[in-house]
This record gives C-alpha cells, sequence and structure tokens, in this order.
C-alpha cells in the first residue's frame, strides 16, 4: 500500500481509527481494502500468516484490523480473506485478532446493559452476524463479568495470606516512579504466566511496554499490586478506574480488574486469589461501588475466581473458519 492508501485504511469512516506505532508493532504480512463506487472504503482487514499462534490441530491465520460497513461487504472481504490465507498454506481462519492475543481481538456477541468501560474492545452489534454469515462460527468465549457488593469476601483468603506470607511471599503497591522496571517485573510473571492461555504468542518486553505506554498517564499505583518472593516478582493484579464513566459526565465509581495473573509454582495456590481480594478491599476502601472482572477466558483460572464476587455482565467470542487449500 501507498502511504495515502495506509492513511484511508487506518482512518475508514465509522471505524475505530488505527494506531500507525501499534500497525507497524503488529507487523501484518497483507492489508485488504474495498472500495465502493464513489471510492469510499467500505471494508478492511490485515492478515497474518507468517508466524501464527500455534494450534494442535492447525495452521492459522488471523484476520484483524476488521471493519465493514454493512454485511454485504463484510461478507466480499472475508470471503476474500479466507482465500487470500488458505493460498498460504493456512487451514483455519481465526478473527478478529490483531496479529496476537496481546492486541486486540474478540468480537461483543452479549451487551446487556452495562456501557462500555474503558480500554474495553467495544464493537458494533452487526459484526458478529458479518462472520457468522461468512461462514465463522465461535472458536472461544469470554466474559467480563460485575461486582456489586464489595463487602463480599471470600473465606478462604485469610488461611491463604498466613500461609504465602509464611513462605515469605509480599505484595505492594506500584513504584509509579519506576514505571518501565515495574512493567518489566510484570512482564517476567505475564510471559510464563500467559503461556497456558489458548493462542498464546511470546512477544519481548520492548513490545509489551510500548502496549503499556499510553496507559501509564491513568495508573493509579495503589491500584496495581505486585507478589514478590525471594527478590523476583511472582504475580500481580493490574486495575485500573473506570474512566469512561467521566467522559459520559458520571462519577468514576467503578474499578476494573484488567489483568491478574501468578507464576504457575503449586507453592504459590491461591495467590490470585488473594490478589484479587486486596484489589476488592483496597477499591471498598476508596470509594469505589463496583468492580468489572475484564474479559476472562472461559476456561481460565481468573473466571473461577470472578465467580467468587460477580455476576457476568457482557459476552465475547472469537470466531474461526475451516479453510479448503
Amino acid at each position: 500500500m501507498t502511504e495515502e492508501q495506509q492513511r484511508r485504511f487506518r482512518e475508514m469512516a465509522g471505524a475505530p481509527a488505527l494506531d500507525p506505532a501499534a500497525m507497524a508493532r503488529q507487523r501484518a504480512d497483507a492489508r485488504l481494502m474495498m472500495e465502493g463506487d464513489a471510492g469510499e472504503i467500505e471494508a478492511r482487514c490485515s492478515l497474518w500468516w507468517t508466524d501464527p499462534p500455534a494450534h494442535p490441530e492447525h495452521r492459522l491465520g488471523l484476520i484483524g484490523h476488521y471493519a465493514a460497513r454493512d454485511i454485504g461487504a463484510g461478507r466480499l472481504l472475508l470471503d476474500e480473506a479466507c482465500d487470500r490465507l488458505a493460498a498460504r498454506g493456512c487451514t483455519l481462519a481465526v478473527g478478529p485478532m490483531d496479529g496476537n492475543t496481546w492486541n486486540r481481538y474478540r468480537l461483543v456477541t452479549e451487551r446487556g446493559t452495562e456501557p462500555p468501560f474503558f480500554l474495553e474492545p467495544d464493537t458494533p452489534a452487526e459484526w458478529p452476524v458479518h462472520f457468522r454469515e461468512a461462514g465463522f462460527g465461535f472458536l472461544a468465549e469470554y466474559y467480563s463479568a460485575l461486582s456489586t457488593d464489595l463487602t463480599r469476601r471470600d473465606p478462604r483468603m485469610p488461611e491463604v495470606a498466613v500461609r504465602l506470607a509464611a513462605l515469605g511471599v509480599t505484595i505492594r503497591p506500584l513504584r509509579v516512579d519506576q514505571f518501565p522496571e515495574e512493567m518489566g517485573r510484570i512482564y517476567d510473571v505475564s510471559k510464563i504466566s500467559f503461556q497456558r492461555n489458548f493462542l498464546y504468542t511470546p512477544i519481548d518486553q520492548a513490545d509489551f511496554l510500548a502496549m503499556y505506554e499510553p496507559v501509564k498517564p491513568y495508573v493509579n499505583p495503589a491500584l496495581v499490586l505486585l507478589a514478590e518472593h525471594e527478590g523476583r516478582p511472582v504475580g500481580f493484579v493490574f486495575s485500573l478506574p473506570d474512566l469512561n464513566q467521566a467522559l459520559r459526565g458520571a462519577a468514576i465509581d467503578t474499578l476494573i480488574i484488567k489483568t491478574a495473573a501468578v507464576l504457575p509454582e503449586k507453592r504459590y495456590a491461591g495467590l490470585g486469589g488473594l490478589l484479587v481480594a486486596r484489589i476488592h478491599e483496597i477499591a471498598e476502601a476508596a470509594g469505589f461501588r463496583r468492580v468489572i472482572h475484564a474479559l476472562m477466558h472461559e476456561s481460565n483460572s481468573s473466571r473461577r475466581i470472578s465467580d467468587r464476587y460477580a455476576e457476568t455482565m457482557r459476552r465475547y467470542a472469537l470466531f474461526s473458519r475451516a479453510l479448503d487449500r
């Protein structure tokens, strides 16, 4: 694509604008753009096939940066994307996913009554229909859950806290004046803990830090906890206020647990639950009235922890379609 075509791709009318720096990091193998008779862009997407996430049965091809004005344009674009991926030897098309699961992926499939929260991938209600009409089905489902009773406690956590303290595990807030170093510690936990996640893809620390740099101005260090043991990070929980409430002219009374992770060692059993419990306690003391547990895979341990506090408020899905060579 020429520079002008790339600009038009990023700034398609009626679609979320794409960040040039993020697109450069995501390293798409190809981009597709459909134009109408008047030259307007009707649909767009990017494709990845060179280094896709591992799958036990398929070679994946990814479709991301997706946007379409209507179902007709969406179906034509998705059919063309699948043909291109099949020609590259892919056997399963997966989307929407912007290169890997560290970036934006999934579509909202059941919106519920709650408005979009800060940093949530809010997608049009029609887009899941585009994928289904193009022959895609659910590959994985995800959930966000809402806790409205911050006085609720997990009765097992005091015993867990005593055991982990006796082991020498400490929990402290983020040192915001050392943000790059602290995010490096969070990266060290993430790259190990997330290896068990569905369609996990490793990324280097530089890309990880670049992803979190735009969030730095919104970080309250008291709402990000790091667990350490014998001088190394072993777990964390990363939370942010729901700044979308302020944009709607409302008071900010909701905290979002964006990510929680713990090293997969038996001696740290219960640490994830303890970190979430501590954040709930901190949120209540700080005057928050609600906590959102954001974007959990249907089978992740984070969802089992969340079920002790919260009820599902939104559902999302990642879609797939088998490809003919």
